[in-house]
C-alpha cells in the first residue's frame, strides 16, 4: 500500500491507519510503502510488484495513482487507486467513491473475493523510445505549458504560483502548429488546446474529452484551436461540464493510435504530473490494468 500522506493538502493524512486497518480486513498481510518523493514511491511499487506483491493500492490523488501505476500497468497484479487527494480524475472516472473509507471497503471486498475488472489504460511512447502510462489525461497544450511554468516558478507558493503562471501564458497565448497522426492518419493544425484521453476529465472534474470511456480501446482527442484570449477565458469555464466540444473552434476526433509533434518543444503531463516531451506516440491498451472493485 502506497500512501501520500500529503495529497489533498494533508486533509486525510489522519485517515491512514483506519484505511490500512480497512485494507487488512481482507483478511491479507498488508505492508505500507516508505517514500520520500514521488520518484522513490513509483521506485518503491516497482520493487514491491517485482518481489511478487499479490496487489497494489495507492491512496492519494491522481499523482500518486499515476506513479502506482507505472508498477502494475501490463500486468496482471490487481489495483486499488483509493481517491485522497485535490483532483482525484482516475478513480472516480473508473467508479470507485470519491469517500477514501467508501472506497477501501469496495477494494477489500475484491481482495477477498479476489475479484478485479480490467480497464484500458493509454501508453506513451517518447522520441528515446521511453516508455510511461496514464488512465487520464494527457495535456499537451496551454495547460502542460502553464503547468511547466508552474514547476518552474519559486514565488509565490501554493495555488497562487498556479494562477501567476495562468495570467503570464494567457499574456503570451497564441496558437501552435501541432502534427497528429491519428491510426496513419495525418493531421496538421494551429491550436491553444490538445488533450489526448483515456479518460474524460482531469484538474479536478474538467472534462476536457466528455465523451472518453476508459474501456472502449479508444483515445479521445481534443483540440482548440486559434483561440484568443478574451474567446479562451469564456470558453475555459465550460469545460467543467464538458460543453466546450460544442465550439466551432473544438474539434473531437477518436483514435487507437495517436502520434502527437508540435513545431516547438513541448513538456506534456499526464494525470497531472510532468511527462514526455513532444513528439511522442499514444497507444490505447485495453486490460492494460486490473482493478479491485
Amino acid at each position: 500500500m502506497l500512501a501520500n500522506p500529503t495529497a489533498g493538502r494533508g486533509r486525510h493524512r489522519g485517515l491512514l491507519p483506519e484505511l490500512l486497518d480497512g485494507i487488512s480486513a481482507a483478511g491479507r498481510p498488508v505492508r505500507l510503502l516508505r517514500a520520500g518523493s514521488a520518484a522513490e514511491a513509483e521506485a518503491a511499487c516497482r520493487a514491491a510488484v517485482a518481489e511478487g506483491a499479490g496487489a497494489l493500492v495507492a491512496v492519494g490523488g491522481d499523482g500518486t495513482v499515476h506513479r502506482a501505476m507505472q508498477a502494475v500497468a501490463g500486468t496482471s497484479v490487481p489495483f486499488g487507486p483509493v481517491p485522497a487527494g485535490t483532483g482525484n480524475d482516475f478513480a472516480v472516472e473508473t467508479g470507485f467513491p470519491a469517500d477514501p473509507r467508501a472506497a477501501v471497503e469496495i477494494i477489500a471486498t475484491a481482495l477477498r473475493e479476489r475479484r478485479s475488472r480490467p480497464v484500458d489504460l493509454a501508453r506513451m511512447t517518447g522520441a528515446d523510445g521511453t516508455v510511461r502510462w496514464y488512465g487520464a489525461v494527457l495535456a499537451a497544450g496551454f495547460d502542460a505549458i502553464v503547468n511547466e511554468r508552474a514547476n518552474r516558478m519559486r514565488w509565490p507558493r501554493g495555488p497562487r504560483r498556479y494562477d501567476l503562471a495562468i495570467l503570464v501564458e494567457l499574456a503570451r497565448l497564441r496558437p501552435r502548429r501541432y502534427t497528429l497522426v491519428l491510426d496513419g492518419e495525418r493531421i496538421e493544425v494551429d491550436a491553444v488546446l490538445v488533450a489526448v484521453g483515456n479518460g474524460a476529465s482531469y484538474g479536478g472534474g474538467m472534462r476536457i474529452c466528455p465523451d472518453a470511456d476508459p474501456t472502449d480501446g479508444l483515445l479521445d482527442v481534443v483540440v482548440g484551436g486559434r483561440f484568443d484570449r478574451r474567446t479562451l477565458i469564456r470558453v475555459k469555464p465550460r469545460i467543467y461540464a464538458g460543453t466546450h466540444v460544442t465550439h466551432p473552434l473544438v474539434h473531437t476526433h477518436r483514435a487507437r493510435t495517436v502520434a502527437l509533434a508540435a513545431a516547438e518543444g513541448i513538456t506534456t503531463y499526464a494525470d497531472g504530473e510532468r511527462s514526455l516531451p513532444l513528439p511522442l506516440t499514444v497507444t490505447a491498451t485495453p486490460a492494460a490494468l486490473h482493478l479491485l472493485r
